[in-house]
């Protein structure tokens, strides 16, 4: 948004058998955005379900460590979520780079990617 300094993540959650996302967190990569998709999640994940992440350095400081599973790109266990990263490339134009649609303010980005993932949580529980 605005420039190259004001850097912003998205960090998201997907329930890997509804391919749902179930939580998310927007901001720079840090403990405090970790922390903020840890609390994002509805409370029955975070009593159950196991996470599966890369080996970013916040996660094992905010994920209960009974629940968390860092993993390689090879074991094809965040695929779903780097499948949704791509698709959100493509159907939200200002994630991608040197784009004529971008956002000018946080809120603005924010706004679409809620609006993104709402709809895209409303096509997977839709039935065909």
């Amino acid at each position: 948004m605005g420039n190259k300094r004001s850097q912003c993540w998205l960090w998201l959650a997907l329930d890997v058998s509804t391919r749902l996302v179930v939580g998310c967190a927007i901001g720079p990569r840090t403990d405090a955005t970790a922390q903020a998709l840890w609390d994002s999640l509805p409370p029955e994940y975070r009593q159950r379900a196991i996470l599966y992440t890369d080996f970013w350095q916040s996660y094992p400081k905010v994920f209960p460590a009974k629940r968390h599973r860092p993993v390689g790109k090879h074991t094809g266990l965040t695929s779903h979520v780097e499948r949704l990263n791509n698709t959100l490339r493509q159907r939200c134009s200002r994630l991608v780079r040197k784009t004529l649609s971008f956002s000018k303010k946080l809120q603005n980005h924010i706004g679409a990617l809620w609006l993104f993932i709402l709809h895209y949580n409303a096509q997977r529980l839709a039935p065909t």
